[in-house]
């Protein structure tokens, strides 16, 4: 088959992007993104085996962004068709279970799920929008966060609320599940003993969180009904007693907009240090603010690996993946420091120099980089 895949990761201040040369198995021929999008924008772009280019394109929108990935392509088309563009989908609700051609009828069910993730699903849906109108003839596939996990135990997906709820949709759906699919296949190909163990995988970013896997499967996720939940993110508070919420409502008058703003864009390492919500930047402060965000984070890292530890009935081994479980090497070593009666310690030169294997006990702890786009690509290569 002649022709190329493309992929869009559209978040709310970025688009991740890549070319495969389309096949049974996509071969990468260029990725990117285009990131800080708004006043500031810039493109970022890797040829496979090139060196990376960055150009400034000012005041920039997704659609705009969109137009802006589609011009720097261009050149490593060289004429082929786009036969296929691959979309992450944040949010696909309780029934999505794997990867699906985006038609109408389904577009327009994933836009009634904006409410359920509003940090992404918007910019999710306009980029397919605007790779709809780009490549009219392309096929149109949408990749789930949500689908990894969908056949969780039905116990790890309640909440303790009047029932009517579930049925109306209000239970954990766990995200990052386009990263937790690519651990576990590579852990199923280059370790599978361990695959068929007890996993827990810490996929730490800007959004943060854990997902346990027993022989491959999700079984828990620590990120539930939103992406708000579980773990401390760069700007979103993770776990929080739902009574402060009332709190904030009854004696500071907020409203949905502004607790929604709260949460997803003031919170998280963002509010507790009042610096930044990058782990370099407060990793690299002297400020007892930073510290004292860091040390929140790590905390909360532990207690929630510890607890999925008790949810999988135990440890085989645990995997850091993310941009901060991948180059954070203070963060894996504090989060870990207490954690020796799970058989979780670190070897430190190894993980100063952020190697494969850094465990020092009897639990295996690996850094895996994560690569949600291979994942897209090839759903979208099954479908061609």
């Amino acid at each position: 088959m002649t022709g190329v895949i493309l992929t869009l990761n559209a978040g709310s201040s970025s688009i991740k992007f890549a070319a495969y040369g389309a096949g049974a198995d996509p071969v990468l021929e260029a990725a990117g993104m285009v990131d800080a999008l708004g006043a500031s924008a810039r493109l970022i772009l890797r040829p496979a085996g090139g060196e990376k280019t960055t150009r400034d394109l000012g005041r920039t929108d997704h659609v705009a962004g969109v137009g802006a990935i589609l011009e720097a392509l261009a050149p490593l088309l060289d004429g082929r068709a786009v036969l296929g563009v691959g979309h992450r989908i944040v949010h696909g609700g309780p029934d999505i279970d794997g990867p699906r051609v985006l038609d109408g009828p389904l577009l327009d069910h994933l836009e009634t799920l904006k409410p359920l993730a509003p940090l992404h699903q918007p910019h999710n849906l306009a980029a397919v929008h605007a790779a709809r109108a780009a490549f009219p003839e392309a096929l149109q596939v949408g990749a789930f966060d949500t689908a990894f996990h969908r056949g969780h135990p039905k116990v790890n997906d309640l909440f303790a609320l009047p029932r009517r709820y579930y049925d109306a949709g209000v239970r954990r759906y766990g995200f990052h599940g386009l990263s937790y699919d690519y651990i576990a296949g590579v852990m199923a190909r280059d370790h599978p003993h361990m695959a068929k163990g007890r996993v827990i995988v810490a996929h730490l970013g800007n959004g943060a969180s854990l997902c346990g896997l027993e022989n491959g499967r999700s079984i828990s996720s620590t990120m539930g009904f939103s992406a708000l939940e579980g773990l401390c993110m760069g700007t979103r508070p993770g776990q929080v007693d739902p009574g402060v919420l009332l709190y904030l409502m009854k004696e500071e008058g907020m409203g949905y907009e502004e607790l929604t703003h709260l949460l997803y864009k003031e919170s998280g390492m963002l509010g507790l240090s009042g610096i930044s919500h990058d782990m370099r930047e407060l990793l690299a402060s002297e400020a007892p603010e930073a510290k004292e965000a860091i040390a929140y984070y790590c905390n909360r890292l532990a207690r929630e690996i510890g607890a999925m530890a008790a949810v999988l009935g135990g440890i085989d081994a645990l995997i850091f993946t993310g941009g901060v479980g991948e180059n954070a090497a203070p963060v894996r070593a504090r989060a870990l420091e207490n954690l020796g009666f799970l058989g979780l310690e670190v070897d430190s030169a190894a993980n100063s120099a952020n190697a494969t294997r850094i465990d020092a006990g009897r639990v295996p702890v690996l850094v895996l980089p994560t690569d949600e786009e291979c994942v897209i690509a090839g759903s979208t290569a099954a479908f061609l």
